[in-house]
């Protein structure tokens, strides 16, 4: 991230911080918000690389759970905020691909969708 964009984002942070501290009515979302980091397209080591500086400067741990999907990630919770990254593998990106290759070709009439 660019510095510029990097300051960008923490003055919006607190810039909503602050709305919703002074607009107590406002709802807020009941669900954890999460703010994913995704690399720019690279070959594995890259993204890996990415996703492991961010885990160091996080203090966090890759998350194995998501290591068999392809996805290689981490995050750590700020409260109900979680930040993280995650980079999707060439296989797990070629396979979605694959799988998803035909889905133009199917078409569903009107009348048999529930």
């Amino acid at each position: 991230m660019t510095h510029d964009r990097h300051s960008a984002l923490i003055g919006g942070l607190r810039d909503l911080a602050d709305f919703l501290d002074a607009n107590p009515a406002v709802p807020v979302p009941s669900t954890e918000i999460t703010i994913t980091v995704y690399p720019t397209r690279a070959d594995d080591e890259e993204m890996r690389a990415v996703v492991d500086t961010m885990a160091a400067g996080l203090g966090a741990e890759i998350n194995p759970n998501d290591l068999p999907y392809g996805h290689y990630s981490t995050c750590r919770n700020f409260g109900p905020v979680q930040y993280g990254a995650v980079a999707i593998m060439r296989e797990a990106r070629e396979k979605y691909a694959a799988q998803t290759s035909y889905e133009d070709n199917i078409q569903v009439p009107p009348s048999q969708v529930a």
